[in-house]
């Protein structure tokens, strides 16, 4: 079981309010994401959770057990940090069987537990080298299997992606998201990356200066975000924010509309403009339009065989069914 439920949490550091009263529940088995912007607290609250900052005020419950008050090392939970901090003079087998040998664990079961976890991360061959012998995603993935070998109740992953490379990173997203569905334990996974949240998290927790400002599946986030903040976050490119005459006429003070619901044309359509930049991805090619009249950009997306050039006129028209209309407090009102 990994059930968390953090009833009206609250963080201070003297004066200053990092985590004000906060309510969230992590199911058992769920995978879930913090997200957001530097700053915003995602890290501190997966280190409450942790038990290595203490709570202010509030409680945190694991599998139904008040936790707020129990040291790290007896919370059940495992963490994996942005560092990979592995002893370079022990070999793999030794650096996933550490937390094991602190705790005293017989050397059978120590053994059958770093067995189990090497054959989950494809470590097996890997067992007797050194951490300098590894690459970077494999040096994560025996950081991760010291945390799996003590068969946590949730796992807690504090941007363990963030030294990797573009190419590490990718493969280690989808391992990570691999291990969740083998292992089926809770799992919260703390980044400032949007497509990392898109792309691992059963739930996303959308955090702002300590506020949660929505909480739902990659694709509720997307396509019916609360609020500007949230619109603003989620997807990349990011939405489309458009005011003025455009948003008037729909009774809105601010309208958003994705790169992908505009259709783009070299003849016609509802809007136009000059194209500036363009991002060449293969199947995709993001537009960069300006001279609107609607913003200082436009990003549509087309078809990466469409043959348009810097400094072309072309036109676009909305999908006014994807269209998402916010009023002057950034408040979503259809």
């Amino acid at each position: 079981m990994g059930q968390i439920v953090l009833d009206q949490v609250t963080k201070s550091f003297g004066d200053m309010t990092v985590i004000p009263p906060l309510d969230l529940t992590i199911e058992d088995g769920e995978f879930t994401v913090f997200v957001g912007p530097s700053g915003c607290g995602k890290s501190t609250l997966l280190r409450l959770i942790a038990g290595l900052e203490d709570v202010t005020s509030g409680s945190i419950l694991i599998d139904g057990k008040e936790s707020a008050d129990i040291p790290p090392a007896k919370r059940g939970l495992a963490m994996v940090f942005q560092s990979y901090a592995l002893y370079p003079h022990m070999t793999v087998r030794k650096n996933i069987a550490f937390p094991l040998r602190m705790a005293n664990m017989s050397r059978e079961e120590q053994d059958r537990r770093v067995q189990k976890a090497a054959e989950v991360l494809n470590l097996t061959d890997y067992l007797d080298r050194r951490p300098g012998q590894l690459s970077g995603g494999q040096r994560q993935r025996v950081a991760i299997g010291r945390a799996i070998v003590r068969e946590p109740a949730a796992f807690l992953f504090d941007e363990p992606l963030s030294n990797l490379d573009a190419a590490l990173r990718v493969g280690m997203r989808l391992e990570i998201s691999e291990l969740h569905n083998r292992l089926e334990t809770t799992m919260i996974y703390v980044t400032h990356d949007q497509v990392e949240a898109m792309t691992m998290a059963d739930r996303i927790v959308v955090l702002r200066a300590g506020h949660i400002e929505q909480v739902g599946t990659p694709l509720e986030l997307y396509r019916n975000p609360r609020n500007l903040f949230v619109a603003g976050f989620i997807g990349s490119p990011k939405m489309n924010l458009l005011e003025g005459a455009m948003a008037r006429k729909h009774n809105a003070h601010t309208i958003g509309i994705r790169p992908e619901h505009i259709t783009v044309s070299t003849e016609e359509g509802e809007w136009s403009g000059v194209v500036g930049v363009s991002e060449h991805l293969g199947s995709d090619t993001f537009f960069h339009v300006h001279d609107t009249g609607l913003a200082d950009s436009v990003t549509v997306r087309a078809d990466g065989e469409l043959d348009i050039r810097h400094g072309d006129r072309i036109y676009m028209t909305p999908r006014h069914e994807r269209m998402h209309k916010f009023d002057e407090k950034g408040h979503r009102i259809a």
